[in-house]
């Protein structure tokens, strides 16, 4: 296709062909190139686990000191458009699969070794799939937060998990919520139900019984807010009844608005048995209370507003500690009374005394976990410099070699979805904006094929006119005779890029006006001169307005094509705004969609007008320096007609050719005839007479 578009258009053709193929070029994903930092993709040597997945990544899990447990572990996985093509998977992200594909233990020795090596490398070539959730999936942000559980790290090598996806057929996987977390796991709130209640994630429906404000802000995604008298209510249930000295361990991330005195965040009362997780002016603390009394951990180093911070509690038998982002912070020398009511998270309006600000990641497990694993989670959720260095995501690998990666494809393809929301009358504006290119691209196309035409014949032209000596309508061929060629040296293709030249459509016109007024063998008067000059410069404007012809198009492309576009997202978001009010759903899913596609529309406009602006600017120079060469060839022949045929009387002037021709047929002067002798007497007397008659004189003097 481009080949063929080179042969019809010669300059047009090769500029826009180049572009396509550039762009092709850009677009296709290089089966050696990561699109991202250009860099050859390094492909892991792990066998493919499913060839009806196109695409992978691996992710390496580094052991960090006092962040690596020895168990299995949940782990966050923050996806955006820098580190997932989430245009090959699935709109819904339910052909994501999470592969741990073990290696041979090398430690291994004798047998024992060769039998360890040969059960590894089978579980490598089937691999293990790992139980994951979604916690949010939003392909038109490019945005998904993922829950996986992960196998017990190993301490002394990154631990390897491929993520499988770019599998159209896929069905869900076989994994609930609850697998995620496992079996101790007794409530955990992801916050993401909007304007409804908590979902509990582990399928033990520890559910609160009203809502509460939501913010779309938070740590991971959606969280709450609490105002020092607002809270949440979790009813009772055997799942979280806690028997005295039980193991229990409750985290959360917390993000204070506001300091306060006793400020509670976590209350759990019964039979004079109390446990208490607040923050005490930025000072965070656990409170208490059995029958031998109230104990309170020691002040730390207080926290400020306007930060996440995590906060975990492990309880076990005589003693319970409190962690500060994953680090050791206060003890208590109690162990967890026997509590079976309600969690109340925050306060009530009646209480007060509330912990003020945004809270995210909830959860209560039925076991102390580790302090390894508490600080693996609280570096993995933090989203930090150091979150980026625990699990590291490679370059995508596709299933036949090379990067699958393409960041500039992924932009390319979201406009696609965007483009799936986009309302009728947006639509509306696009079509006009592509009437625009249409006419506007069709019209530049024309003009540089015109140009350049006209370009090479003013060349050849002006090489044949600085070779005039003294004829100036000797180039000109308008009538079509022999003379054509130029006497033969000039070819049928040059005269005919000759004959399309303004410079000669110029010259042609002053030619005539030459022959017409120098037919009688005289040369130009002043008024001749100016008359001539006047028809040249009426040929200048005629093809002034021939080379601006069309472009009118192009800047209607610039001035309209923006407001088109304009006006089409004023109306989608007014639209969008409306179907909000009407359903009354505002939050970021609802609103972004419909803003995005109606902000189409201007991008449509913006391409219609940016690429016309720079079109129109090339070509209208080349129009002006056309015009000034032919301003300057008008001088230059007014001056030489000026030195060719000068007025009569003047010296030098020319002979026109009517006037060679009789002078050659005429025959030669003969020499004067000699003089007949003087006649006398009275011939003499009457040559007087009639010499004296001839003159006056005054005799009356």
């Amino acid at each position: 296709m481009i080949p063929k578009l080179q042969r019809s258009i010669p300059f047009a053709g090769g500029l826009f062909g180049a572009a396509l193929a550039l762009l092709w070029l850009t677009l296709s994903p290089s089966p050696a190139l990561a699109a991202s930092g250009g860099e050859e993709v390094e492909r892991d040597e792990t066998p493919w686990w499913n060839e009806a997945w196109t695409v992978r990544k691996k992710l390496e899990i580094a052991p960090l000191t006092g962040a690596a447990p020895e168990e299995e572990t949940v782990a966050l996985l923050r996806l955006h458009g820098g580190n997932f093509l989430f245009a090959n998977a699935k709109p819904d992200g339910s052909d994501i699969r999470l592969v741990y594909q073990a290696e041979a233990d090398s430690e291994a020795n004798g047998d024992e070794a060769e039998e360890a090596k040969e059960g590894e490398e089978a579980k490598s070539a089937g691999g293990i799939e790992l139980p994951y959730h979604l916690e949010r999936w939003d392909a038109l942000m490019n945005e998904a937060f993922l829950w996986v559980r992960l196998p017990a790290l190993k301490t002394d090598a990154p631990t390897k998990v491929f993520l499988y996806y770019g599998n159209a057929q896929a069905t869900p996987a076989e994994f609930q919520p609850e697998d995620t977390f496992g079996d101790d796991a007794r409530l955990v709130y992801h916050f993401t139900e909007g304007s409804g209640a908590p979902r509990d994630f582990t399928g033990n429906d520890n559910s609160p019984e009203e809502a509460t404000t939501v913010t779309e802000g938070a740590l991971i995604g959606p969280g709450v807010i609490l105002f020092g008298t607002s809270g949440l209510t979790i009813p009772g249930s055997d799942s979280l009844a806690w028997t005295a000295g039980a193991e229990v361990t409750l985290s959360s991330w917390i993000k204070p608005t506001a300091l306060g005195p006793d400020a509670v965040l976590v209350k759990r009362e019964e039979n004079g048995n109390a446990f208490v997780l607040g923050v005490n002016d930025g000072v965070p603390y656990v409170e208490i209370t059995d029958g031998a009394g109230t104990a309170r951990t020691s002040a730390g180093e207080p926290i400020s507003t306007g930060s996440w911070r995590q906060l975990a509690v492990v309880s076990t038998s005589g003693k319970t500690d409190l962690y500060l982002d994953g680090d050791p912070y206060g003890t208590v020398a109690k162990g967890m009374p026997a509590l079976a009511s309600p969690v109340v998270m925050g306060s009530t309006p009646a209480a007060g005394g509330g912990f003020a600000g945004e809270v995210d990641e909830f959860r209560i497990h039925a076991r102390a976990l580790p302090a390894p694993l508490l600080k693996f989670q609280a570096i993995n959720a933090s989203g930090s410099d150091q979150a980026n260095q625990l699990i590291v995501m490679h370059q995508d690998e596709s299933a036949h070699g090379g990067g699958g990666h393409n960041e500039t494809l992924e932009h390319v393809m979201l406009f696609g979805d965007i483009a799936k929301n986009m309302m009728f009358d947006g639509w509306i504006a696009v079509g006009v904006c592509v009437l625009m290119i249409f006419f506007g691209w069709g019209v530049a196309i024309r003009k540089f094929i015109y140009l350049n035409s006209i370009q090479k014949g003013s060349d050849a032209f002006t090489k044949l006119w600085h070779q005039l000596s003294t004829d100036l309508t000797a180039l000109d061929v308008g009538n079509g005779d022999g003379s054509a060629n130029f006497g033969g040296k000039v070819g049928p293709k040059a005269m005919r890029n000759i004959r399309r030249s303004p410079l000669y459509h110029i010259y042609h016109i002053g030619s005539e006006e030459i022959r017409r007024r120098v037919s009688n063998g005289k040369g130009l008067s002043g008024r001749s001169i100016q008359a001539i000059r006047a028809s040249l410069e009426t040929g200048l404007v005629k093809e002034n307005q021939r080379m601006n012809s069309g472009l009118i198009f192009l800047t209607i492309s610039i001035a309209g094509g923006p407001y088109v576009g304009l006006l089409g997202t004023v109306v989608g978001v007014m639209i969008t705004f409306a179907i909000i009010a009407k359903s009354g759903e505002v939050d970021v899913n609802s609103i972004a969609p419909g803003i995005a596609s109606a902000l189409l529309a201007t991008v449509a406009g913006l391409v219609v007008a940016i690429p016309a602006l720079f079109i129109y600017s090339y070509l209208n120079s080349r129009i002006k320096g056309l015009i000034a060469g032919m301003k300057v060839f008008i001088d230059e022949f007014i001056a030489k007609m000026a030195e060719f045929y000068p007025p009569p009387g003047e010296d030098g002037g020319p002979v026109s050719p009517r006037t060679e021709t009789k002078a050659s047929n005429a025959p030669e002067a003969d020499t004067p005839p000699e003089r007949e002798p003087e006649l006398v007497g009275a011939g003499a007397g009457a040559g007087e007479s009639q010499s004296s008659n001839s003159t006056p004189t005054n005799h009356g003097k």
